[in-house]
């Protein structure tokens, strides 16, 4: 089992959309020897507020400080802890990876197994969009690796909390 270090949290913010916060939020973390491993920012619904959705590995009493510090910003509306409860969530990744002729039907199959996409073709290279969680990505990505990938491009993690049946 791992241990407490070693735990995956992912936080979800709403802050207010205005310049700096993000430069405010990074800060707490890395002052505190916290990693960031993803990190996604758009605005929401509201043009006043985006969502912050940070993933990072650590220690809980320390994640448990730096909560209690951003609630204190004045920027911060709301801080949401996903680490023990039901969300779903979502990544992107764009990968280019190289099209020998003898590769195209298996990278086309893997393609539609992962239902996934083909998003651009060239001579050499196909540009395959994946969207899934953490795991259904690396599982696609470990299958084409033999195939050669030049590129990958991936967004960050998304989540949003489950709604109480």
């Amino acid at each position: 089992m791992a241990n407490e270090k070693d735990k995956r949290h992912i936080l979800s913010m709403l802050v207010d959309n205005q310049p700096g916060v993000l430069s405010r939020v990074a800060g707490f973390f890395s002052s505190r020897g916290f990693n960031i491993d993803s990190l996604c920012v758009s605005e929401t619904h509201d043009p006043l507020i985006s969502r912050i959705t940070l993933v990072a590995m650590g220690d809980m009493a320390v994640l448990e400080q730096i909560k209690k510090q951003l609630n204190k910003l004045i920027n911060v509306i709301k801080v949401l802890d996903f680490t023990d409860v039901d969300y779903v969530e979502r990544e992107t990744a764009l990968v280019k990876l190289r099209a020998k002729p003898e590769h195209r039907a298996e990278i086309l199959r893997m393609t539609d197994i992962f239902r996934s996409r083909v998003v651009d073709v060239g001579s050499d290279f196909y540009t395959v969009e994946i969207t899934g969680d953490e795991g259904k990505i690396n599982a696609f990505l470990k299958l084409v690796k033999h195939m050669g990938i030049k590129e990958i491009a991936r967004t960050g993690l998304v989540a949003l909390g489950r709604e109480k049946k």
